[in-house]
């Protein structure tokens, strides 16, 4: 007897992350909209994530073992190996509330020409205690060209996407490393609409190091994604190249205040500056790279100085005075 094919694949990339991994996967299984695959990608563990695996009775959890190939391997493995009319990514350390599937899942046949359904998400801590909520709007439809500046799908975790969509545009690109998911959302956008949930379905784990990063290899990598997503962009929208260099710029300086790396984000925001100077602008743009810079400048001074200084700065930064200047 040929069984049926499950409406979702639900994809779990697992590099040894059993501290998180069995939560993610319950929080699959207690999904109100039950008919779906798992397939867990092992990229090479050592956390005995096989063994826990094996443990496992319900019938549509699958393993699938390799050796460590990295985050877009692992999800490549996965859509090749998936059934599904739809696919939907869950990394290992974050969480879905029980009515993701459904109300995704329902918004496509709402529209049967959407590509990908992305939600908003709540960030938490590493005891899923919530720290913040995304809020992004946009209007359901084609967001290719404000998605080749800015990635609109803020968490790996959230979108579900047609599987007709990586028969059109192929798969993730395994060279590049760290805005693979905005590369491949662009793509996809390029060929179909969006739409967005208005509601926080994913808790999006934020681990206390996550923002001390290889900014040198962040870089290397952002600018290999931007290059190549504009080599098939047309001449006419090719100025929105420098838009999206000016605001990954701003993105690298904002990583690496987090990393308390002032030097740093001083001189990414100055690059932000002279390639879009408009983006640098804003009222919260200008106190960040003040901040920045008098963390910078003032290293060497104690703590209480520096943060009578920040504060003055904020003081004056929200008097209605300087807002006119903005």
């Amino acid at each position: 007897m040929i069984e049926p094919t499950p409406k979702v694949s639900v994809i779990i990339p697992a590099y040894n992350a059993m501290i998180f991994l069995p939560q993610a996967l319950e929080s699959v299984l207690n999904q109100t909209f039950q008919d779906f695959e798992v397939i867990i990608i092992d990229d090479g563990s050592s956390d005995n994530v096989a063994t826990w695996a094996a443990e496992s009775t319900h019938p549509n959890i699958k393993l699938i073992s390799q050796t460590n190939q990295g985050q877009s391997a692992a999800r490549n493995t996965g859509i090749r190996l998936s059934q599904g009319e739809y696919i939907a990514f869950l990394d290992a350390d974050d969480l879905w509330e029980p009515t993701k599937l459904e109300k995704q899942i329902s918004a496509f046949m709402d529209n049967p020409e959407l590509g990908l359904v992305d939600t908003w998400v709540f960030l938490v801590d590493e005891q899923d205690n919530i720290l913040s909520q995304t809020k992004i709007y946009y209007e359901e439809g084609n967001l290719w060209q404000q998605m080749l500046e800015l990635n609109l799908v803020m968490c790996g975790s959230s979108p579900m996407v047609r599987r007709q969509c990586f028969e059109t545009v192929g798969y993730f690109n395994q060279t590049i490393k760290g805005p693979e998911d905005w590369h491949m959302w662009t793509r996809i956008a390029a060929y179909y609409p969006f739409k967005i949930i208005c509601e926080p379905l994913v808790h999006y784990r934020q681990h206390p190091n996550s923002t001390s990063r290889n900014l040198e290899l962040m870089v290397s990598n952002i600018i290999k994604a931007i290059e190549d997503l504009f080599e098939s962009v047309p001449l006419q929208l090719q100025w929105k190249k420098r838009r999206a260099y000016g605001r990954a710029y701003l993105y690298i300086a904002s990583v690496a205040e987090k990393s308390n790396n002032y030097r740093q984000a001083s001189y990414f925001f100055w690059q932000a500056f002279l390639t879009y100077p408009q983006f640098c602008l804003a009222k919260n743009k200008l106190y960040f790279i003040i901040n920045a810079l008098i963390h910078w400048g003032l290293e060497h001074q104690s703590n209480g100085k520096v943060n009578r200084i920040i504060q003055k700065m904020r003081d004056y930064s929200s008097n209605k005075q300087f807002e006119k200047f903005i």
